[in-house]
């Protein structure tokens, strides 16, 4: 199923409304909300589950055998726990846990009331470990999800058995931008906010899931739902309040947050301000890099990703993938699980 997101600078997203041109041939769309209803009910109830952090009550699911290697995915901006789903299986057949989690605004896990930031995140999910008696594990991530791989690798360092980056995480997310002349950088944010669609609200669930079903495809596509949630107005909308946690609802946040981060929430702070240069310089465990290469690369970082891996030769593998986008896993989802997981066997042992 095609995702719901086309991501830009920093993970961020402009949500946008597929085609609703009539399909060649007619579908019940009313039967396919009901059963997805049904379907994914009766998948959260196998793999979903809640932990109650000092910070919010955070939704994960989880799949395979709790004695196996535990490896726990944190996903990219705008999508959910759900985005490692067919991954996971896969992994589970090799003898692995896996556990993928919803942070703050994603899938069925509230934004909090206070102030929080990447660091809190990783809080969560050190409580999620103490709770599911796991005293280390490989933690991975996408895009922002790296960076909250590194900032967990930063708090709590003796429970990681290994790190996956995918394109996030390696390199500070200003490194190349504050490089950039000011004309390059205003040009740069201003096409993204002049294109741009607002996320499009919904008085139920079902006329959301209707908008978003794609019917090029097939099946109930119960996972739209857990993109769906409620803003503060009531209506059903993707990613309700995410924009103002990330400091990202306009040009003038979205600069912000790139050159005067001291001015962002803390959230956005926490991203911008994050150094893995210092929090890698006394590395001590496997890290896997997943580096996608482009002309339009969203991290254009294989140069510091490379300085990273010769400073931590013993430790770092740092993958390139050529002519690929930002969503590694996404675009070239065999080649992905190869890696991870010749990865996470060298982690596990034999």
């Amino acid at each position: 199923m095609r995702l719901l997101l086309f991501l830009l600078f920093f993970g961020f997203s402009s949500l946008l409304l597929w085609s609703q041109e009539s399909p060649s041939h007619p579908v019940n769309i009313k039967a396919k909300y009901d059963s997805a209803r049904v379907d994914f009910t009766q998948f959260e109830k196998k793999h979903g589950g809640f932990v109650h952090t000092k910070n919010v009550k955070m939704h994960y699911l989880e799949w395979g055998n709790p004695r196996h290697t535990p490896f726990i995915w944190v996903h990219g901006s705008f999508t959910n726990a759900y985005e490692f789903a067919d991954l996971a299986k896969e992994l589970v057949q090799k003898r692995y846990y896996v556990i993928a989690i919803d942070y703050y605004g994603h899938g069925q896990t509230p934004i909090p009331t206070h102030d929080v930031s990447l660091y809190h995140i990783a809080d969560d999910i050190n409580t999620l470990m103490s709770v599911k008696k796991l005293p280390k594990a490989v933690i991975g991530g996408w895009s922002r999800g790296g960076f909250i791989a590194t900032a967990f690798y930063d708090a709590y360092p003796e429970k990681v058995l290994g790190l996956v980056l995918e394109d996030g995480g390696s390199v500070a997310t200003n490194t190349h931008y504050h490089q950039l002349p000011d004309s390059t950088l205003n040009a740069q944010v201003k096409s993204i906010f002049t294109d741009r669609f607002a996320s499009a609200t919904f008085d139920t669930e079902f006329e959301a899931y209707k908008a978003y079903y794609d019917y090029s495809s097939s099946g109930t596509q119960f996972e739209l739902l857990a993109w769906l949630g409620k803003d503060s107005e009531g209506k059903w909308t993707i990613g309700a309040g995410v924009e103002k946690l990330f400091h990202m609802r306009n040009e003038v946040e979205f600069k912000e947050t790139i050159l005067r981060p001291t001015k962002a929430s803390l959230f956005g702070k926490s991203m911008s301000l994050i150094e893995p240069k210092i929090i890698y310089r006394n590395l001590h465990v496997p890290l896997l890099i997943i580096d996608p290469t482009s002309p339009n690369d969203l991290f254009p970082f294989e140069k510091d990703n490379a300085a990273l891996q010769q400073q931590h030769s013993k430790f770092i593998t740092h993958k390139i993938y050529p002519n690929t986008g930002h969503n590694v896993h996404y675009e070239k989802p065999k080649e992905f699980l190869e890696d991870i997981t010749a990865f996470l066997k060298r982690v596990a042992g034999p």
